[in-house]
């Protein structure tokens, strides 16, 4: 038996269900340096890369992550001075899942955002490659393309 949420797909047991639940808490409440980093990334702001925000990678919820990059940034605040064995486990997980793992203080992204984001974009590659024209280009608005019967 599984759960359908229309917006994420199956969510298949009862773990699944806890982790997308604690992501979206996550969303909600976040620190000030992943709001001035994700106000940078969100809506393909950052060389047209995609961006999500708290999205469970197996057991993981990585702040964030871009698919067609496989990259996983990660926003290290005081905490995780005590939790370094921890963040080498995921680290680990995450790359044996094909992500490469970028990590930043807090500290970095609110002094100095801009050189973060340069960081990033590196580590992506450069800009996004862009799709076809025609892929890209609007679909028509209600009543345009469209041939009325008679005329």
């Amino acid at each position: 038996m599984f759960f359908y949420c229309s917006k994420m797909g199956p969510i298949r047991s009862r773990r699944e269900r806890l982790l997308q639940s604690r992501a979206r808490r996550m969303r909600r409440s976040d620190t000030d340096a992943e709001a001035k980093l994700w106000n940078a990334l969100r809506d393909r702001r950052l060389g047209g890369w995609k961006w999500r925000r708290q999205t469970p990678i197996g057991p993981y919820i990585p702040d964030f992550l871009c698919v067609e990059a496989s990259l996983v940034v990660e926003l290290d605040g005081g905490q995780h001075a005590d939790r370094m064995d921890y963040d080498d486990r995921r680290s680990a997980y995450l790359k044996r899942r094909g992500f490469r793992v970028l990590r930043f203080w807090n500290s970095a992204v609110l002094t100095n955002r801009d050189g973060v984001c340069d960081g990033i974009l590196d580590a992506c590659g450069g800009d996004a490659p862009r799709q076809d024209e025609d892929a890209s280009s609007p679909a028509p608005r209600a009543g345009e393309g469209r041939v009325r019967a008679g005329s």
